[in-house]
């Protein structure tokens, strides 16, 4: 309940934020989030009921949110396609850096100070990395009043001219956005289960009696190490195209859940489950902002709020749905079909990005090749 009232407020949100930064402009709602998530951090220090600290937990998810929607619209605004796929994945990158060094941080002072004590520290952080954004912050939102007529930095097969109906809902329903939001809604039902350990740390737990140590000791290590493979995505993304890594990635994903089932069928030893965790790990890292990078070529000039709104909404539905279907399936069939089932949505995710959603980015060639 306490995972899933963080994810319930930045679902709540999504829509809404989208709806802000197109409406009001990106630098309020990217400063906004990060003070909210922060006043929650506090707030979650001084909770005395469970029920408060669940309040808390949403309010501070709904802050999280915003900020990640609000600074997906302002890269979409200022960086160039071909530098797209490295900048996203690099403040991706980064960003797992600090999900690995958090934990760390907050087990040690809660060992020594208490359990409060981690969420000041967190509320207390966030304020500092936020306040150089109130000085160097500039907003970023397409002025409806200049007329342009294309997308700054996208290609030309994806470059829409900015028109009212681009600022609108209804840009949205535009093909092939509908295709993407359903095959990222797979792909994340999929991804889910990776995240944070996610389901796979419940199979171990369950199946082979993993402690916590082990587990802790599997997620730093190849959190670690994909770091680089996420970086890797970026440049191939921007050298070769953006489904290079995308359609493979989710396919290898699907393989990876089809080996948890088998491990799972023929009660295979745990070095079994190391070998099928080691390898969804690295797809996850390879998969790491990659349906960002996507997006972001194909969202619609004016309205990018409104369409990384509805994309976070999405993703926090499939990740929702990833231990909620694995939860269902094990109860009444057991972790072969649930696993079964997650390696379908990988596929289905990488199908209709393979064969319905066309290339966004082709790199130009060098002026020495076309000579």
């Amino acid at each position: 309940m306490v995972f899933v009232a963080q994810m319930a407020g930045g679902l709540a949100v999504a829509i809404p934020t989208g709806y802000a930064i197109d409406r009001f402009g990106r630098r309020t709602v990217l400063l906004a989030g990060p003070v909210i998530t922060a006043a929650a951090a506090f707030l979650v220090a001084t909770a005395d009921t469970f029920t408060l600290l669940l309040v808390y937990r949403a309010i501070g998810g709904a802050g999280q949110q915003m900020w990640t929607v609000t600074r997906l619209a302002v890269i979409a605004d200022t960086i160039e396609a071909d530098s797209r796929g490295r900048q996203i994945t690099r403040m991706l990158g980064v960003q797992r850096v600090g999900m690995l060094t958090g934990p760390l941080i907050g087990g040690f002072a809660a060992a020594a100070w208490g359990l409060s004590i981690p969420f000041v520290i967190q509320g207390a952080i966030v304020l500092a990395a936020v306040l150089p954004s109130f000085v160097v912050a500039r907003e970023s939102a397409p002025d409806r009043s200049v007329p342009t007529t294309a997308d700054v930095g996208a290609t030309e097969a994806t470059s829409p001219a900015v028109t009212e109906e681009s600022y609108s809902w209804r840009s949205l329903l535009r093909h092939p956005i509908p295709v993407l939001f359903t095959a990222q809604f797979f792909a994340m039902t999929a991804r889910g289960g990776a995240i944070g350990g996610g389901t796979v740390f419940l199979y171990a737990v369950y199946a082979y009696d993993t402690g916590p140590a082990a587990l802790g000791l599997l997620s730093g290590v190849m959190g670690a190490v994909g770091i680089p493979a996420t970086f890797m995505a970026g440049y191939l993304m921007d050298r070769f195209g953006r489904k290079v890594t995308i359609v493979p990635g989710l396919a290898l994903m699907g393989l990876a859940y089809a080996f948890f089932a088998a491990t799972a069928f023929a009660d295979l030893p745990f070095a079994a489950y190391v070998l099928a965790f080691v390898w969804i790990q690295t797809m996850q890292s390879l998969l790491t902002g990659s349906m960002q990078v996507l997006g972001s070529d194909l969202a619609p000039p004016g309205a990018r709020g409104k369409f990384f709104g509805a994309g976070r909404m999405v993703s926090q539905a499939a990740f929702i749905a990833n231990p909620l279907s694995f939860a269902v399936l094990t109860a009444v069939s057991g972790f072969t079909a649930a696993f079964g089932f997650l390696g379908a949505t990988g596929f289905a995710g990488a199908a209709m990005l393979g064969l319905f959603v066309q290339e966004t980015h082709r790199p130009k060639r060098d002026e020495s090749v076309k000579r």
